[in-house]
């Protein structure tokens, strides 16, 4: 049975002029456990991997988006099957905890890994590696020249985002990440209260239908672009980053080195551009600093 992404809240509205009681909705926050079932020295062995704050749906796509992001696998070939975790009650399976096993061949070292794989649904995964030790993982290369997207089509991609956040409608609580193609079309959008998830399982439904690297695509998303936003895109192969909000410095940093093109304040028919600014074609003459 799918899990509810939303309920019921009683609450009490105070506005300037009268106060009541009323039902509103509230977006679902629970655990997720991702467990990793791989071969080591010639026996499989299973672990606990992440355990991430998220709203419940698609968890598939969530799980094998986290373990494409953060480098563990390289494609869809290196998953043997992702599947809900066994109760004690042997006839029952959790619907917070998903187990992932890798092929035999996909070699996984539990003892290379930099950090405890905890995530929340505020900030992410905090604790990040270097970026001299991101370099060290197997990035797809991102195309130097393309794609090539038009400033038009840019500025309104906001609006596109937020016309299809159909339980932020309810709620207004949750972040969203969209994927468009080069004339703005939606290609597919997924929400959560983590932004970091919302990427996570826009990739990985992408991953699942084994269209990775998405190198003729760009992402837009709700809220800010950080260094794990902009990371989950590269690792995606993902040439353009679009965001409502402002990027960190990190994330510009990051962006510049590996040729991505990352955009902020994309809102309200403007936005700024950080980096990679030759894949924005612009209708206008652009003044000098």
């Amino acid at each position: 049975m799918a899990r509810a992404a939303t309920q019921f809240a009683r609450v009490q509205r105070v506005e300037a002029d009268q106060c009541g009681f009323r039902r509103d909705f509230l977006a679902v926050e629970e655990p997720l456990e991702i467990r990793l079932k791989f071969q080591s020295q010639g026996k499989m062995v299973e672990q606990s991997l992440s355990i991430t704050m998220r709203t419940p749906g698609h968890d598939t796509e969530l799980a094998a988006g986290f373990l494409l992001t953060e480098g563990i696998i390289q494609s869809h070939g290196d998953l043997a099957s992702i599947r809900p975790a066994k109760t004690l009650r042997a006839k029952q399976e959790s619907c917070n905890t998903l187990v992932v096993e890798l092929n035999p061949g996909v070699k996984f070292d539990p003892a290379k890994l930099t950090r405890h794989f905890y995530t929340t649904s505020s900030c992410g995964v905090c604790g990040k590696a270097s970026l001299e030790a991101l370099r060290m993982q197997q990035c797809p290369l991102i195309p130097k020249d393309r794609p090539l997207v038009g400033d038009d089509v840019i500025r309104h991609l906001a609006g596109k985002l937020r016309r299809e956040q159909s339980v932020f409608d309810k709620t207004g609580g949750l972040h969203a990440a969209g994927l468009f193609d080069v004339d703005g079309q939606l290609m597919g959008l997924y929400e959560d209260v983590g932004r970091h998830n919302a990427v996570d399982k826009l990739i990985g439904h992408q991953l699942l239908d084994q269209r990775i690297p998405l190198n003729e695509y760009l992402m837009m998303v709700s809220g800010r672009s950080s260094f794990e936003i902009v990371q989950k895109a590269m690792m995606a192969g993902i040439p353009m980053l679009a965001a409502v909000s402002a990027p960190s410095s990190l994330a510009v940093d990051l962006a510049r080195q590996f040729g991505m093109t990352l955009m902020g304040f994309v809102r309200e028919g403007r936005f700024n551009i950080y980096t990679g600014e030759h894949r924005v074609q612009l209708s206008q003459t652009v003044s000098p600093p």
